[in-house]
């Protein structure tokens, strides 16, 4: 019995080197296919390293054949690195690849921006991939784009080790970061992108100031935070073209097109301050929650009056306000995870012209969440709401478009008016129908008012958005917004364009006014 096994696997051996006989590699003979000619990697900052991109070879023949060499152009010397064939390096000699198959190659790369002289404040960086010689050479370019920046960091190297923690209100803390100490820490500049990891800290009585212009890259879990006696200003402008020139851009680093719009990139503003602060002209988005303001202290009430701005694509709130005092005129914000805006534990809030709207691919997410309490381990809390919302859009791709709860009985005082305000509340089970917080049969008017409001019962009613799920948020031709406002002395809209449109001299509700486009 032994030796009848001894002579079976004899045998499956034999057979396993006559099958691997038939793999005979011929010489590539040039006719390599490729997935593209050119791979652009998209823009990195100096010294930080990019995304890893993908190259597929194909071997279009009947023919299982051996590439003599694939090699970066510069060899050894070049600033991308491959991976081929699940080995890392520059330079494969050799390389295998069967009939009628492929194989990926992988690249990646990191460029100082300090060792090429350049007065601009980005470069091209070149390099091409080389498969085999002679007069079978083939090549694939590589183009990256590469951007000096402004690092604002932990006191330690990047990206690890990040160290530096932050005393905020005078407690020290365990959150990483860098306080802001220095002029010109405490003014963003349009010069250079910015690049933040860990948080920024604006400490107390400093002042942040962002000029029109600039752009902010944070980092992953990464953010920026204004303790309570520090003071934010951003100082957007209007643009004059589609590249937002003049508009202050908060963002993550992540700046490949996929990435763009993809939520939770980094972490958001979170404004403790009680001071005058203002923000213009800011497009902010893909963070967790893109503003949180929230008070360390009850005697501070964080503040701040934010116009002309727009917040897209936050895993959780656009702006999550607790118990703040927040003004805000032209604004345009959607896609939120759980609400585009959430003025939470009562406070004081005043917008106009806004377009609140949601289409977030989530359960239940809503515009605009509206309550009197905030619930910390069991403890109920209350505090005074007060909110005007006027010539405002709430609109989003669920039934209910703003929610609204009060837990105060007579404690606190609930007083919210929502005037000429376009509101989409499609209650076919009747929930709402004797809910005192809602403009139906059970409406209290000594809690909200609903002023000359259109209520959007069903879908035919509707703003008409140009492209909602891609943040595109003017009025179609067919939307009730128009000419369903009240003047109330806001001129220009959130696109620059004179309210009211002149045609007719009646503003449209929202932040945009319509104008017929060529």
């Amino acid at each position: 019995m032994r030796n009848c096994l001894l002579l079976f696997i004899a045998g499956f051996v034999l057979l396993l080197t006559s099958c691997r006989n038939d793999f005979e590699f011929e010489p590539s003979t040039g006719n390599l296919g490729f997935s593209r000619d050119t791979v652009y990697l998209d823009t990195v900052f100096t010294n930080i390293g990019s995304s890893t991109y993908t190259l597929k070879v194909y071997n279009h023949s009947d023919k299982d054949i051996s590439i003599p060499s694939i090699r970066l152009g510069e060899g050894e010397q070049s600033k991308y690195r491959l991976m081929v064939d699940g080995l890392p390096g520059r330079v494969f000699n050799n390389i295998e690849l069967l009939a009628k198959d492929s194989m990926y190659v992988f690249i990646e790369t990191t460029i100082d921006y300090t060792e090429y002289t350049n007065e601009n404040t980005n470069f091209l960086y070149t390099d091409k991939i080389e498969f085999d010689n002679g007069n079978n050479y083939q090549k694939v370019e590589l183009v990256t784009l590469v951007q000096d920046a402004v690092f604002i960091k932990p006191d330690r190297a990047l990206p690890t080790d990040m160290k530096e923690t932050l005393t905020i209100s005078g407690a020290p803390s365990d959150i990483q970061g860098h306080e802001l100490a220095t002029p010109q820490e405490l003014n963003w500049t349009n010069e250079k992108p910015y690049v933040i990891y860990g948080y920024a800290l604006v400490p107390n009585g400093s002042t942040l100031t962002v000029d029109a212009g600039a752009r902010v890259h944070f980092h992953a879990k990464s953010g920026l935070i204004v303790d309570d006696s520090g003071t934010l200003i951003i100082n957007g402008t209007q643009s004059a073209t589609e590249e937002m020139e003049n508009e202050v851009v908060f963002e993550g680093d992540r700046l490949e097109p996929e990435f763009s719009d993809i939520s939770g990139q980094w972490n958001g503003i979170f404004l403790l301050s009680g001071q005058e602060n203002t923000i213009n002209n800011l497009t902010l988005k893909n963070a967790t929650v893109g503003i949180l303001m929230d008070r360390l202290f009850d005697e501070t009430v964080p503040k701040l009056t934010i116009d002309n701005s727009q917040l897209y694509n936050c895993t959780n709130f656009g702006i999550l306000a607790r118990g703040a005092t927040l003004s805000g005129t032209n604004l345009a914000m959607n896609n939120s995870g759980e609400a585009s805006l959430a003025c939470t534990l009562g406070g004081t809030y005043n917008f106009k012209h806004c377009t609140f709207a949601n289409y977030f691919n989530s359960f239940n997410q809503v515009p605009v969440a509206l309550n009197d309490y905030q619930v910390i381990d069991d403890v109920l809390y209350l505090s005074d709401m007060d909110a005007t919302f006027d010539n405002c859009i709430i609109y989003g791709s669920g039934n209910y478009a703003l929610s609204m709860e009060r837990q105060a009985d007579t404690e606190v005082s609930f007083d919210c008016k929502f005037n000429n305000c376009l509101i989409k509340l499609i209650d076919y089970s009747n929930q709402l129908r004797n809910e005192p917080l809602y403009p139906f049969d059970g409406n209290d008017i000594a809690l909200v008012q609903y002023n000359n409001c259109i209520i959007a019962e069903s879908s035919n009613t509707t703003p008409d958005f140009i492209a909602p799920r891609d943040n595109d948020l003017n009025l179609g031709e067919d939307s009730d917004a128009i000419d369903a406002a009240t003047d109330i002395g806001i001129t220009i809209d959130l696109n620059g364009n004179v309210r009211p449109n002149p045609t007719t001299g009646i503003p449209d509700i929202g932040a945009y006014e319509y104008y017929v486009t060529e």
